[in-house]
């Protein structure tokens, strides 16, 4: 089963579907070498294997395998940030115009699947990220399901709510998970169905009601509402470089939290439209100096 998107904007499958990878190797999406995506979601009606190729300009054409695939070609024109509106945003920085000038093909995409985003986002609460990425990697390898279809060699489907919920705590730790992550993830799995009905709500609303649970903050929230939600205005605050990078590239000085809100003010409601921006077209600056953030290794405590 396959369907083909046409959009009146430019397409660019690659740069849409990229933050929801999660590092090399992720057994849950792939690049292949002649440029398609292959990915893995557990939808509501079961599990999914798609490749999403790029056939021109403007236009995509999605391969699905599995129980899941029509639920998931239904959404196709969310998926690839078709319904992402950013005819309002008109950046007053000139390196922001610039870049939405040379990249009128950045789109801000929504899976709708609010659980799967959110647990690789736990995962790299106050990690480094390569740390985190190997997390995944292993949970989603010992628990998830085989891929559907003629999928790349490894790939698989995100375990189910109840089986991360059930995963042993001593497992957690063996993935380098330490307890306090480990606990948000399976008090999150505890509400999973109660957590996909956030698609439907106004962001802010959904943003809300994700921090109310234990364990989630703004940071992890922001994180699930860009993937999730496809909300152009879900600033990670809290991240360990974002800010610096937004003040060296806007300011030519580091920001800090509070600073980066206010400087960014102006651009709302597309906060991370601008911060992808600044990271796609190359204009992002961050100097290297100072000690790099260490792998913490909770797995010998």
């Amino acid at each position: 089963m396959q369907a083909t998107l046409t959009s009146r904007r430019p397409l660019d499958v690659a740069l849409t579907l990229a933050p929801h990878g999660r590092g090399p190797g992720d057994p849950c999406q792939q690049r292949a070498a002649d440029g398609s995506i292959w990915r893995t979601s557990l939808q509501a009606t079961g599990p999914v294997t798609y490749r999403v190729t790029q056939t021109g300009r403007h236009s995509a054409r999605c391969q699905v395998w599995g129980p899941g695939g029509a639920e998931l070609l239904s959404r196709l024109p969310a998926l690839l940030g078709d319904e992402d509106a950013c005819d309002d945003f008109a950046p007053a920085h000139p390196i922001l115009a610039e870049a939405h000038r040379t990249h009128p093909h950045l789109r801000i995409g929504s899976t709708r699947r609010v659980f799967e985003a959110l647990v690789p986002a736990v995962l790299e609460q106050r990690v480094h990220t390569i740390a985190a990425h190997r997390s995944w990697r292993r949970l989603v390898r010992t628990h998830g399901t085989p891929a559907p279809g003629p999928a790349p060699d490894g790939m698989r489907v995100p375990p189910a709510p109840d089986v991360w919920r059930r995963i042993p705590s001593w497992e957690y730790h063996r993935a380098n998970v330490d307890p306090s992550r480990s606990r948000a993830i399976v008090r999150a799995a505890e509400v999973a169905d109660r957590l996909e009905a956030l698609a439907d709500l106004p962001p802010d609303d959904a943003q809300r009601r994700l921090t109310s649970l234990p364990g989630i903050g703004v940071w992890t929230a922001a994180e699930v509402a860009q993937r999730a939600f496809g909300d152009a205005d879900a600033l990670a605050v809290g991240d360990y470089n974002i800010a610096r990078m937004v003040g060296w590239s806007l300011a030519g000085r580091p920001f800090d939290d509070d600073e980066m809100v206010e400087y960014l003010e102006d651009v709302r409601p597309h906060r991370y439209r601008a911060v992808r921006l600044l990271v796609v077209s190359g204009h992002a600056v961050l100097p290297k100096f100072g000690p790099r953030t260490p792998i913490v290794d909770h797995t010998w405590h």
